[in-house]
């Protein structure tokens, strides 16, 4: 059965229905372009509610380290997921520092993005699969777009790995059993709007991901 990570969380409702839902992980956004982007204070709330209930993970683009140690602090992490061109090096030295597991995004529109996951093998605890967005695109994520599944298909890589973009109630289970992905991570997929997470749309989420 897959892990199942619910991502941009940023109210007590979203949490409590991620939590209700028996998803693994919950995912706080620290990057101010996103409508999903928390301030220190709001980390801090939702934490101490999430508290050893559910995994926390912060996502990160490109961060420097007065943002990682305010957010690390704040949200009290469990994992820290860099969505930016960290480098496997620039990877690394954030698992030194901070002494918690590092998930890399990997984005990717052909196979050879797939590969570009075994450079991580030394520096990250996890890859996560997203679809690479257009250039120029304000986001590096959370989008709703998806790519080839086909390519992750027989996938065996050097580290535990999930899949994330375009991921919804709708297509998650197809997603696991086209990629046999042991997680699956989902943000505008479970949104009424940008940034509103919907409880129904989280619970139809989970259920559909361990239906599969």
């Amino acid at each position: 059965m897959p892990q199942i990570k619910i991502c941009g969380i940023s109210t007590p409702e979203a949490l409590d229905a991620a939590i209700e839902a028996r998803a693994d992980y919950c995912g706080f956004v620290f990057f101010a372009p996103s409508p999903r982007n928390l301030a220190a204070g709001a980390a801090r709330e939702l934490s101490a509610r999430a508290d050893g209930r559910i995994g926390k993970v912060g996502l990160f683009v490109d961060p420097d380290e007065a943002l990682l140690a305010e957010a690390v602090a704040a949200g009290g992490l469990d994992a820290i997921q860099l969505h930016g061109s960290e480098t496997p090096e620039r990877a690394a030295q954030i698992r030194a520092r901070f002494c918690l597991p590092v998930w890399k995004v990997v984005s990717v529109a052909v196979h050879a993005d797939i590969a570009r996951a075994g450079t991580y093998r030394d520096a990250a605890d996890l890859i996560l699969f997203d679809a690479k967005t257009p250039k120029g695109a304000a986001l590096p994520g959370g989008m709703g777009l998806r790519f080839d599944w086909s390519l992750l298909s027989g996938y065996r890589g050097p580290l535990p790995w999930g899949l994330a973009g375009g991921l919804a109630p709708g297509n998650v289970a197809e997603a696991i059993r086209a990629t046999g992905a042991p997680l699956v991570d989902t943000s505008s997929g479970v949104e009424s709007a940008p940034g509103v997470k919907d409880p129904v749309l989280i619970a139809a989420f989970c259920a559909a991901a361990r239906g599969a």
